[in-house]
Formats: structure tokens, C-alpha cells, sequence
């Protein structure tokens, strides 16, 4: 466990309010794949103020959709110290990864130091950074996508480098599909809405990871308890799709 857990751990244990800053692209953005439920970050507000009571915390989402590594540097103020957070969680790397709608291309170096370099940042704010890595994509329908998995490596590289807490978002993506019916392996169906955004599903999933890799929300938690639900039912989609 890192020293990232323990200040969490701290924060958490202080009674004192806590800020949450979630950002990142059109994953954490959270809007019309989840075709009006409720996005991760959604769900994560009604675990941190509604289930753990702790209404005094703020959660906040400045997440903007088509963005990347590079664009939250460049606004970072806007995106992150603005809100004077604690704790700020990025997933990003969707968009970052394209080798077609980007010119030049950004390669997987360049990501890796942007990450690295918002850690810094944050950690310079005095505030504990949490990075996510990016969901799988169909690349059946997204092969410009197709180095993902080298940039959600590259973010588990810097978290392990410098001591970060991470959520492994893509490795619990991958694992999904395994077991779940016919015409199912390989392709977590049940978490999409399109070749890489998160359906309502996908995203009771990231908040899943997220609560079990920062620690957040017991055995007893009635959010936790719907998620794990919610996840359960899209396990086993309607076949055939309609």
C-alpha cells in the first residue's frame, strides 16, 4: 500500500471536509452514453455524501469530453487547482491514444511524461492524485484506438514509479467478458454503449474500482451493494442484442 493510501486513509479519518476533484475526458464527462443514468463520478457522489454521510465534502467533475493528457496540463488551473482539491482522480488516455485524428500522433512517451507531470502537479497542490486507466475499446470498430492497452500501461508504470494510487479500469474491463455468454468473449457488451464509451452499466463499474482501490465504502454500504447489482445484470445482456 502506498503513502498516497495512508494520506487517504488520513483525510478520511480527520473528520475534516474533503474536496474531490474527478477530471479527464468524455468517460468521466459522463454524458449521453449513459443514456440519463447516472455516470461514476454520479455514483461516487451519492457513496461520499449520501451513503458515508459525509455531506460536508464536495465532489467535483470538470472532466471535458474529447480531451486529452496534453489539454488538462494546459488548463490546469481551470481543471484542477481552482478548486483548492484534496484528492484529484484522472482517467484520461482514449483519446490520447487515436492514430487518426491526431496529427502529429502522441506517442506513448509524451503520455507517460504528462502524466507524470500531473502527479507533480497535484502533489505540488498538496492534494493526494488517483489515476484510472482508460476502459477497453471494441477495436472491431475503433482500430485507430488500437494502442489503448500501451496507454493504460504507461499510466500503471508512472503509478508504480512514483507511489500512486491507481484503479485498473482497464484490466477490469478485459476480465469482464470472460464467461458471459456466447458472442460475449472478448468484448465486455454488457459495460458499452459504443466501441469505448461506458454504458450506465460500464460506468456502475468504474465506480466500483474506484471505491475498492481508494478504500471507500464497507460491506455495509447500499451504494456498493447496488453497483455490484447493477454489474451483476450486465454480466448476461440479452442475447441476441437488439
Amino acid at each position: 500500500m502506498t503513502d498516497d493510501h495512508a494520506a487517504l486513509r488520513g483525510l478520511l479519518a480527520s473528520g475534516a471536509p474533503v474536496t474531490w476533484v474527478f477530471t479527464g475526458d468524455s468517460i468521466t464527462h459522463g454524458l449521453i452514453h449513459t443514456r440519463g443514468a447516472r455516470n461514476y463520478v454520479d455514483h461516487l457522489h451519492e457513496l461520499i455524501r449520501g451513503d458515508a454521510g459525509r455531506v460536508q465534502d464536495a465532489v467535483i467533475n470538470t472532466a471535458v469530453t474529447g480531451w486529452r493528457a496534453d489539454l488538462i496540463l494546459g488548463d490546469f488551473d481551470r481543471r484542477v487547482a481552482h478548486w483548492r482539491p484534496d484528492v484529484v482522480t484522472l482517467m484520461i488516455g482514449t483519446n490520447d491514444c487515436t492514430t487518426e485524428w491526431l496529427d502529429p500522433v502522441i506517442e506513448v512517451s509524451a503520455f507517460t511524461q504528462a502524466i507524470g507531470e500531473f502527479v507533480r502537479r497535484v502533489r505540488a497542490l498538496g492534494a493526494v492524485p488517483v489515476l484510472q486507466t482508460p476502459p477497453t475499446v471494441d477495436l472491431l470498430h475503433a482500430p485507430d484506438r488500437a494502442r489503448i492497452a500501451e496507454f493504460a500501461q504507461a499510466i500503471r508504470d508512472v503509478a508504480a514509479r512514483d507511489g500512486v494510487v491507481v484503479v485498473d479500469q482497464h484490466a477490469a474491463f478485459a476480465e469482464f467478458s470472460v464467461g458471459t455468454g456466447p458472442g460475449n468473449e472478448g468484448m465486455p457488451w454488457g459495460l458499452l454503449d459504443d466501441a469505448f464509451h461506458p454504458s450506465a452499466a460500464g460506468h456502475a463499474l468504474l465506480a466500483l474500482g474506484w471505491a475498492e482501490a481508494v478504500v471507500f465504502g464497507g460491506a455495509g454500504s447500499l451504494v456498493r451493494a447496488d453497483l455490484t447489482a447493477r454489474v451483476a445484470v450486465a454480466r448476461h445482456p440479452q442475447w441476441p442484442p437488439t
